[in-house]
């Protein structure tokens, strides 16, 4: 095992509330081999260049960093509910699609997006987490919020928020008041329809005061069992929660056990379901040139001949229930059984980005950035990326959370990384790099670790350790582990 002998950073770790400062990143840190990276318009937010937009937005962010953070729970909708109450339910004023799942989320409810604007709807997208702002949580119109409007809603709402702080044993979180000026800002547009995605659970998650006449489990996995529980039956138990009355539950592919509690959900509240693997599905695919061909089973016929720029056979998956989605929530299925207009959707899957999953940021080696963060999630990035790179040396930058299956995520790695760099992000959820690296040791062995405890030295190291394999051997780089590890390095690899 190597170990850098760079002295640690004292401010590593200087804000505890925040959970990663991005902008320690973007002004004390050096720019990654900026020249090598891949140009691509992903429309992810970074700071205003206004300085005056740029102050008041960190005034903005240190108050919400303030609050409880999203790590920190109290399993309730009160306060959401009394927030909505005094705004006059703003969530109601328009439709939903709901979205819960362990891993997939995301990138699901991006497809769904350009779905959804490909047939001219105005749409509003809640995601969590962010990979580089804060602002990118809240999309109109496909793009992230403007820092301005950001700035302007969270200040129209501040008066409200701080009454339901008075009035309630807990003050509004992180994520609720987040979930609240999503909603507002959907109802001020105004959107025809919001794309939301659940933060942790379903039932007594934050964004579960929508009533999402579609609602979307995506594959169930194990993660956060501390609070969801330790299978993925008691897991789908909370998850199964956004499912409401006479909705359209859209099921991925799930265990067992928790496709049974999931059914069960739907009978009781009457819920027509759509699962895959029966009513929709993937019927082909193969890998393309930047992404993969796709043929899919929706809901109201064959999809053929579609382009989707993202690598591995799970974003395929997530492509057959974002189509699902959309088909439901026009009534395809149910009421009438025509498929979607095919250029439409063709053209819709060819548009999507998903930043962080399986992103190209540079050649020469190249790099690639996977947001995984749990075993599944990583199972899913190393078999993709066995399947669409072809590298013949593969080193990985691993920097993960303290609170999560660490070693389950190395073991779903090690059949593909020759070796890897471990390291540390500059959140206060980081796993302490010594730490890491011992877990670390014990899967992949003392010679084929590195420890690098700053993330720029990791990211060099791999860099460099690819190099070394030559020009044409074939190697590459896999950035990896957290959410918070991939924005960082998005920054210092110059995708600003």
């Amino acid at each position: 095992m190597c170990v850098s002998n760079r002295p640690d950073n004292d401010d590593h770790n200087a804000e505890p509330v925040r959970e990663a400062d991005l902008a320690v990143i973007e002004a004390g840190s050096r720019t990654l081999r900026a020249t090598a990276a891949v140009p691509q318009d992903d429309a992810l937010p970074t700071r205003p260049k206004d300085p005056e937009v740029d102050k008041a937005l960190r005034e903005v962010e240190a108050e919400l960093a303030g609050r409880w953070q999203e790590t920190k729970l109290e399993p309730s909708l009160d306060r959401m509910n009394a927030l909505m109450d005094i705004l006059g339910d703003p969530q109601r004023s328009y439709p939903s699609i709901h979205i819960t799942g362990t891993n997939g989320k995301t990138s699901t409810a991006r497809m769904i997006e350009q779905l959804l604007l490909g047939f001219e709807l105005r749409t509003g997208r809640y995601t969590s987490p962010h990979v580089q702002s804060v602002t990118e949580r809240i999309s109109l119109d496909g793009a992230p919020i403007d820092p301005e409007k950001f700035i302007e809603t969270y200040r129209d709402l501040q008066p409200y928020i701080e009454m339901v702080d008075g009035s309630q044993p807990h003050r509004m979180s992180f994520f609720e008041v987040l979930t609240g000026m999503a909603y507002a800002a959907f109802a001020d547009a105004p959107v025809d329809v919001a794309v939301v995605e659940v933060g942790m659970g379903g039932g007594w998650d934050a964004t579960n005061v929508v009533d999402g006449s579609v609602a979307v489990v995506t594959p169930i996995a194990l993660d956060h069992t501390d609070r969801l529980g330790s299978t993925p039956g008691e897991i789908a138990v909370e998850k199964a929660g956004i499912v409401k009355k006479d909705a359209t539950a859209v099921l991925a592919q799930q265990p067992g056990e928790a496709a049974q509690v999931l059914l069960k959900r739907a009978v009781e509240v009457d819920a027509t379901v759509a699962r895959e693997g029966m009513e929709f599905g993937v019927a082909h695919r193969e890998v393309a040139v930047g992404g993969q061909l796709l043929t899919l089973r929706g809901l109201g016929g064959e999809y053929e001949q579609i382009f989707l720029p993202l690598h591995g056979e799970h974003q395929a998956h997530n492509a057959a229930v974002a189509l699902a989605a959309v088909e439901a929530f026009f009534g395809i299925g149910s009421t009438q059984v025509r498929p979607l207009d095919i250029d439409t959707v063709r053209g819709a899957f060819a548009n999507v980005t998903s930043p962080g999953r399986l992103e190209i940021v540079r050649r020469g080696p190249t790099v690639v950035l996977d947001a995984a963060h749990n075993p599944a999630g990583a199972r899913a990035a190393a078999a993709a990326v066995e399947e669409s790179f072809g590298f013949t040396h593969l080193v990985g930058v691993v920097g993960a959370s303290a609170d999560k299956d660490v070693k389950g995520l190395l073991e779903a790695l090690e059949p593909v990384c020759a070796e890897i760099v471990v390291t540390q992000n500059s959140s206060f959820r980081a796993m302490d790099v010594d730490e890491l690296a011992g877990i670390a040791v014990e899967v992949f062995g003392d010679d084929r670790v590195q420890v690098e405890s700053q993330l720029d030295d990791a990211i060099e190291a791999a860099i460099t350790l690819a190099e070394e394999q030559g020009e044409f051997a074939g190697a590459g780089v896999l950035i990896t582990g957290s959410v918070i590890t991939v924005g960082e390095a998005r920054l210092l690899l110059g995708r600003k």
